[in-house]
């Protein structure tokens, strides 16, 4: 699907077409490009980006999946994430996901933390993980956000603890890997 704004609306409509990934070899480079139901179907390495969007109060927004996902479906994950588009960077696809998802166009900060290789929790995704600040109040799309909430750390992780199925296999992995940096 590709995403079209009106420029004299907020609103965006979702036109049917294809996407594009670039698939990857082990070391992150790109061999060539593929539809994104060929890539997930033969479970090959691309690429994708998180994003924490944290408050002044240190609290992490956390993003519940609509139901209309294919992968996660109704699972919360994090502040946004998404594919990195085929031609498109890693830098470029933390704000342009951020735009779409939650509707936050000047995250504050907005920087890289850490990166990860392809492995069953990411779906063979490169992941680079950002956080940035923001206050929201946020627009989240309907077609990729059914709601969102700010939360405590600590609630965060003994929610964590005591139902991990709530949450999608992506971010605890992702968490953990940002709770021992």
């Amino acid at each position: 699907m590709v995403d079209c704004y009106m420029a004299s609306s907020p609103y965006r409509t979702t036109v049917q077409k294809s996407e594009l990934f670039d698939v990857v070899n082990a070391e992150d480079i790109v061999l060539h490009s593929a539809e994104r139901s060929v890539v997930h179907r033969q479970q090959l390495m691309h690429r994708a980006v998180h994003v924490f969007v944290f408050n002044a109060a240190g609290q992490l927004y956390l993003q519940r999946r609509s139901l209309n996902k294919d992968t996660a479906a109704g699972k919360w994950v994090s502040s946004c994430s998404g594919h990195v588009d085929s031609g498109e960077d890693y830098d470029a696809a933390a704000p342009r996901e951020l735009a779409e998802e939650i509707g936050l166009t000047e995250p504050s900060g907005l920087e890289r933390i850490f990166k990860v290789s392809p492995c069953k929790q990411t779906g063979q995704e490169f992941v680079w993980v950002y956080r940035c600040r923001a206050e929201g109040p946020f627009v989240l799309d309907p077609e990729e956000v059914s709601e969102g909430k700010w939360i405590d750390l600590d609630d965060l992780n003994a929610w964590i603890e005591q139902r991990p199925r709530d949450f999608a296999w992506s971010f605890t992995y992702l968490w953990e890997k940002y709770g021992i940096l």
